[in-house]
């Protein structure tokens, strides 16, 4: 027997809560696992939340893929969200915002924060070196630490519900997960544009951008996953799969890479700007919403992730992340976008114009007494 999975309690806690022997009831979990057939299939179970990544997630999912890496029973896992709305919304901002603004912080305070993205950011590296198939189903929303547990996988299935993306611009961050070594890895300067405007991306975008492998119908999902019980998944996939829809980063790639032909994110600004193309003067717009802080940072980081390999990148947005918390504009961002909604942040500096030089160098610089640990992934699955 691989897992509880297979007892008639876990069959059942597989789609909801069952009654306890003391007439309460066992609460649904927020990681489901199950083995079907040779099929190891991952179901992230905060629906309401759609799906958003807290740190018990992260470590049920974590355990889960190290125990199924060397059953041979498992040939395959998969991944999918709980719900209608999608795979996963992102990672528990809220939480990380009660980090920040605790009552009793004072500046030696560590930020359990870090806890929770040293844990993830493992599982990120984690996915991307697994010995099996990892099948990503990228249906519905799939954003910030959504794109972390999927897009390093080795087959990335996009559907026309498919609104992904890295959008921690927004709330005056910068991309993790991984992000800034795919988006670095992007074509031309795709991935970058991406990362400052913080743009929700259809399927048609995803796969430009490298996101992804295939677009399936979403109606045809269930199929897939039946099918993986018993099937090899590189060829069920492309059996199910539909021509990949346009991209919009595609047909813009003229005018951004002639915008972000500029060194700095306030030549690339600039540039948008001055274009006679609506649509980067548009994106210009958008970028200018964002926090100042975080589009620097943001570009500088991408620009290095395409430099190095997903550790090195990781590494590099453990620095920003550190950061970021001990700034303003991470705090007052989920606070504008979630926490009140009123949906007007008060950046500092206000503009890109007021930015110190050197901002974003300082933010990716090395983080000499609190440098990040990934060798419990080498312990698992050594490098190649």
């Amino acid at each position: 027997m691989h897992d509880d999975a297979r007892s008639p309690l876990a069959s059942r806690l597989a789609v909801g809560a069952v009654p306890a022997p003391d007439g309460g009831s066992v609460p649904e979990a927020p990681v489901i696992a199950e083995v079907r057939g040779r099929l190891g299939l991952i179901t992230l179970n905060r629906p309401r939340a759609v799906n958003a990544l807290n740190h018990e997630m992260v470590k049920l999912v974590w355990s889960q893929l190290v125990r199924w890496a060397d059953d041979p029973a498992i040939f395959t896992v998969a991944i999918q969200g709980a719900g209608e709305r999608g795979l996963c919304a992102g990672g528990d901002v809220v939480a990380i915002h009660a980090d920040m603004t605790r009552p009793d912080r004072t500046p030696t305070t560590p930020y359990d924060t870090m806890g929770f993205w040293h844990d993830e950011y493992r599982l990120n590296l984690l996915i991307s070196r697994y010995p099996k198939p990892y099948v990503a189903l990228m249906d519905g929303l799939v954003l910030g630490g959504g794109i972390g547990v999927s897009a390093h996988g080795s087959h990335r299935v996009v559907t026309e519900r498919t609104r992904s993306g890295l959008p921690e611009t927004q709330i005056g961050f910068s991309p993790d997960v991984g992000g800034t070594y795919l988006l670095g890895h992007a074509p031309g300067s795709a991935g970058a544009h991406a990362a400052l405007t913080g743009a929700h991306l259809d399927a048609g975008d995803a796969l430009y951008l490298g996101l992804a492998d295939a677009f399936v119908p979403s109606g045809a999902l269930p199929e897939l996953l039946d099918r993986l019980e018993r099937e090899e998944p590189g060829a069920v996939i492309e059996s199910l799969a539909a021509p990949a829809p346009p991209s919009a980063l595609r047909d813009g790639a003229a005018w951004i890479e002639a915008a972000y032909a500029g060194r700095t994110a306030l030549d690339v600004v600039r540039a948008l700007e001055a274009s006679p193309v609506g649509e980067a003067r548009a994106a210009a717009e958008v970028i200018r919403g964002k926090s100042p802080t975080a589009v620097a940072v943001a570009l500088a980081a991408v620009r290095a992730g395409a430099g190095t390999d997903l550790a090195g990148a990781l590494k590099n947005e453990w620095r920003v992340g550190y950061r970021f918390l001990g700034g303003h504009d991470f705090a007052e961002g989920i606070r504008a976008q979630v926490i009140d909604k009123d949906r007007t942040p008060k950046w500092e500096p206000a503009r890109l114009e007021d930015l110190s030089p050197g901002t974003a160098e300082a933010y990716l610089a090395p983080l000499p007494h609190l440098p990040l640990d990934l060798s419990p992934v080498d312990a698992v699955i050594p490098p190649a």
